[in-house]
């Protein structure tokens, strides 16, 4: 199973939301809370190439985006293949 990080922040809904789809897929992952953390976020920023908003997802060093992008990839069928192949 690929490495997957998300950056997050408290309160975020799709932030939750993008974590139940990995818990209920049984996939474990890094969080890294940038609620509080101007250095993470400038590091999820960076490391996204320019994504600001919550969640931001990779799977090993492919990202993937932020949460609706996540559920679009479980529902083209294209999610387990990505976190198989990771």
């Amino acid at each position: 199973m690929a490495n997957v990080t998300i950056y997050t922040r408290q309160f975020c809904g799709f932030c939750s939301a993008a974590k139940r789809l990995l818990d209920k897929k049984g996939v474990a992952y890094v969080e890294h809370d940038a609620t509080f953390n101007p250095d993470l976020k400038r590091e999820m920023i960076r490391r996204s190439h320019g994504g600001s908003t919550f969640p931001q997802i990779f799977i090993g060093d492919i990202h993937v985006g932020g949460c609706d992008d996540l559920h679009a990839l479980e529902h083209a069928g294209k999610l387990d293949p990505l976190l198989a192949a990771a």
